[in-house]
């Protein structure tokens, strides 16, 4: 069992950053989407709170403080690569009503609680609003490992 714990510990933290980095991409996607069938701008907002990152879909107009907010599993952080504008701890995507992202762009950096190498991203990347998913890579670009 001490061999198989580790391996076992760091299966379960993949898994985790998995299912955030997809909830992520999720809450990316719900934006544009609304911003487009609502026809109005919607954003995507994240931040840490209590020790927890959290995620919440609302329009422009709804300030980030009265917003309904999701969170992610306990076990995940914010990691410094993490790009996206940020204001009063809030990280935040907008999408216009055509779901055209409106820049800068960004990334959304996510890792686990223990530390390590793993890490995994979602990328705003045009202003026609493409999101991408990667993970860490063994060698930096421009300082990064999630590209």
């Amino acid at each position: 069992s001490a061999i198989a714990a580790p391996a076992w510990l760091h299966f379960t933290d993949i898994q985790r950053l998995n299912t955030a980095q997809y909830q992520v991409y999720q809450a990316m996607q719900a934006a544009k989407s609304n911003a487009k069938l609502k026809n109005a701008d919607w954003q995507a907002s994240f931040r840490e709170q209590n020790q927890l990152v959290q995620w919440a879909v609302h329009p422009e107009t709804v300030t980030p403080v009265t917003a309904n907010w999701q969170s992610l599993d306990s076990n995940i952080r914010l990691d410094d690569e993490t790009t996206l504008q940020s204001s009063n701890g809030v990280y935040k995507v907008e999408f216009n009503f055509k779901g055209h992202v409106k820049p800068p762009f960004g990334r959304l950096t996510l890792t686990t609680k223990q530390g390590g190498k793993a890490k995994r991203c979602v990328f705003v990347s045009t202003l026609l609003g493409t999101l991408r998913m990667a993970k860490e890579n063994p060698n930096p670009e421009n300082g990064k490992y999630c590209y």
